[in-house]
C-alpha cells in the first residue's frame, strides 16, 4: 500500500500548523482513499536522546569499525526512524516555528536519522551523496510574523532554508513549502492569513 508519511511537529492539538495539516490531509484522502497517512508525532515517539551509544555509533560508522553491542542497540533506534521515513511515497511535515528556527524536537529527529550510510554517505573523490530517493514533500510552517508575504517585522526565517537544506543533503529535493502567518497579533490578518493558506492546501492536495 502507497503512504504518505506526516511528521506532526506541534505539541499543541490545535495549532495552526496542525489546522493546515488536517485540512490538507482531508483533501488527501479523498483524492486518494486507498492510500495509508502514517502519523510521526515527535512528541509522543520514542527519539533517543543524542547522547551516549548512538553518538559513539555514529563515529564508528564513520571510521569504518564495528558496533559494540550498545552501540548496536542504540543505532537500531535509528535505523527503526530513518526506515519509516524512507518507506514514504509522499511526506508531509507541519510544524510551527520557534524562535525564528524549528522546535528541538525536530532538530533532534534529525540528528537521529541523518546518519551516514543511513540517509548519507561520503566518497572522498565526491563528496557527500545522498542515499534516499526523492519524493514529493510539503512543508506547512506557521509563524507568528508573517514570511509569506514579506510582512516580517524585521525578523528572519531560518526554518524554511534548514529544512530545505536538510532534506536535500539525504536525497529530497521535490519540496514545496506553505507559509502560514501571521498567528500572533490582531484576529483579522491571523484569519485571512489562514484561510488562504487553507485554500492552498486543500487545492494542493488533489493533486500531491
Amino acid at each position: 500500500m502507497a503512504k504518505l508519511l506526516h511528521l506532526s511537529c506541534s505539541p499543541r492539538a490545535e495549532s495552526v500548523s496542525t489546522a493546515g495539516a488536517r485540512v490538507f490531509l482531508d483533501g488527501f484522502r479523498q483524492a486518494r482513499p486507498d492510500w495509508d497517512i502514517d502519523v510521526v508525532d515527535i512528541w509522543r515517539e520514542r527519539m533517543p536522546e543524542f547522547t551516549g551509544p548512538i553518538i559513539e555509533a555514529k563515529y564508528a560508522r564513520m571510521k569504518a569499525q564495528g558496533f559494540t553491542d550498545a552501540q548496536r542497540d542504540s543505532f537500531a533506534e535509528a535505523e527503526r526512524m530513518a526506515l519509516r521515513f524512507a518507506l514514504a511515497d509522499r511526506v508531509l511535515i507541519s510544524t510551527p516555528m520557534w524562535n525564528f528556527g524549528l522546535p528541538y524536537k525536530l532538530k533532534q529527529w534529525f540528528d537521529i536519522i541523518v546518519q551516514p550510510g543511513l540517509t548519507f554517505r561520503f566518497d572522498p573523490s565526491r563528496g557527500y551523496l545522498p542515499l534516499l530517493k526523492d519524493r514529493p514533500t510539503l512543508v506547512i510552517i506557521a509563524s507568528g510574523s508573517d514570511f509569506a508575504t514579506g510582512m516580517n517585522r524585521g525578523r528572519t526565517d531560518m526554518a524554511t532554508p534548514y529544512l530545505r537544506e536538510i532534506l536535500r543533503f539525504i536525497g529530497i529535493s521535490n519540496v514545496r513549502f506553505v507559509l502560514v502567518g501571521p498567528t500572533t497579533g490582531p484576529q483579522a490578518p491571523i484569519d485571512a492569513a489562514c484561510e488562504r493558506a487553507h485554500q492552498r492546501l486543500a487545492a494542493m492536495a488533489t493533486a500531491f
